[in-house]
């Protein structure tokens, strides 16, 4: 029987902060495939099942253009909505979007992110040596689960180390997303940093990605689209990975006690965190043509919402799907995507985890939270990427 969501889920269970919303898990329950009503009275679709989800990210009949696609609480009724931006290829399909990935491909590969694994290690101890300088109680996100990712991202994107404090407080307001003219004039200012550093690179080329990018055919227009998506890509979502990661581990004793008992678990432990947490929860895709998906027809022009959190918890793929396993054995979650726009910083991010999680629970064996759980303040479910606003810990000193 078809089933329905009556309107998008947004508040997640008191005390169940790394399960999704439970109209979510009881749409999967239903099926894999639901209609769901988007805002304006347009009526769309939404996949929470781990294979249907898999199969619309690899199927080129759905779009990624953010031109042709509704929004589930946005009303764009009557609004021309523009292609995205020179660069910008998340939201583009092939061959555009190619035309920006394919020379990204060779700057993220494994071999070059093994290469920043040391790097990593290098700007982890600094953060913690600074945690045990200053003493209990701190907040992990801006002392160690932030700054790590930024570091990275402004090496990779080859920020002189004297902008970087500018740079990254302009970066911070526009992902807060506080007040909106402050956010406008944040982003303003970090695309025409962004564009200046694309001309002092083209000029005098450095060791860094945007360096290598000026040999393509690639316009500087484009350049700064690319960068800027690098940046949002690989900032906003490793710091909360990093963040949320550590709280579930808290809350997790045993497999907080199984990691610290076996860094080479490591690895392992952040595919888990990755499924378990999926904090990019959803992405969209607008069908092309007709297409048949899980015996429903989604016509031409239709917009779905793909529930990757879902899709990470689906018990037809995953035994004991709401169960934090860091020695699990059934992998392939869907947290980094499927398909072309599978996220090209995977390999940056697994680097950064693997060193960081280990580290902070050698460092700070009694490591705890220095507010009940239910006071640690959460993003709210609407904003694109789930985590905490801040994790206050302390230990003993």
């Amino acid at each position: 029987m078809e089933h329905a969501v009556t309107t998008l889920p947004t508040t997640r269970q008191p005390g169940c902060p790394f399960d999704p919303p439970a109209e979510l898990i009881q749409a999967r329950e239903h099926g894999p495939i639901s209609r769901m009503p988007f805002a304006g009275g347009y009526e769309g679709w939404l996949i929470t099942g781990y294979d249907l989800v898999r199969s619309v990210l690899a199927d080129p009949r759905f779009s990624s253009r953010k031109e042709i696609m509704r929004h589930p609480v946005i009303d764009v009724t009557g609004m021309e909505i523009p292609p995205a931006p020179p660069g910008e290829f998340l939201l583009m399909d092939d061959p555009r979007h190619s035309r920006y990935r394919k020379p990204l491909v060779g700057q993220f590969t494994v071999r070059r992110m093994r290469l920043l694994a040391e790097r990593v290690e290098q700007v982890t101890a600094e953060h913690l040596d600074a945690m045990e300088q200053a003493g209990p109680p701190t907040d992990l996100v801006t002392a160690f689960a932030k700054p790590i990712p930024a570091i990275m991202i402004c090496e990779l994107l080859g920020v002189p180390y004297e902008d970087r404090g500018r740079f990254q407080e302009h970066v911070d307001k526009f992902m807060s997303g506080a007040g909106d003219e402050e956010v406008i004039a944040a982003y303003t200012a970090t695309q025409q940093y962004l564009a200046d550093l694309v001309v002092a690179k083209r000029a005098d080329p450095t060791d860094d990605v945007l360096s290598d990018l000026t040999h393509s055919d690639l316009t500087d227009e484009e350049l700064k689209g690319v960068a800027l998506t690098l940046l949002a890509a690989g900032l906003d979502t490793t710091t909360n990975m990093l963040a949320l990661g550590t709280f579930a581990l808290l809350q997790n004793p045993k497999q907080l006690a199984a990691l610290r008992a076996d860094p080479t678990l490591a690895d392992k432990a952040v595919e888990e965190l990755m499924r378990y947490l999926t904090i990019v929860k959803t992405s969209f895709r607008a069908a092309l043509e007709d297409v048949e998906v899980g015996g429903q027809t989604i016509r031409a022009g239709t917009t779905v919402m793909l529930s990757y959190n879902t899709a990470n918890r689906d018990p037809e793929h995953f035994a004991d799907p709401h169960v934090l396993d860091l020695s699990r054995q059934d992998g392939g979650h869907v947290a980094f995507g499927h398909g072309i726009h599978q996220c090209l910083g995977q390999q940056l991010a697994r680097v950064e985890m693997r060193v960081a999680f280990p580290a902070l629970f050698s460092r700070f064996p009694t490591l705890r939270l220095a507010v009940p759980a239910d006071e640690v303040a959460l993003r709210p479910e609407i904003a694109d990427i789930y985590g905490v606003k801040s994790l206050p810990v302390t230990w003993d000193v």
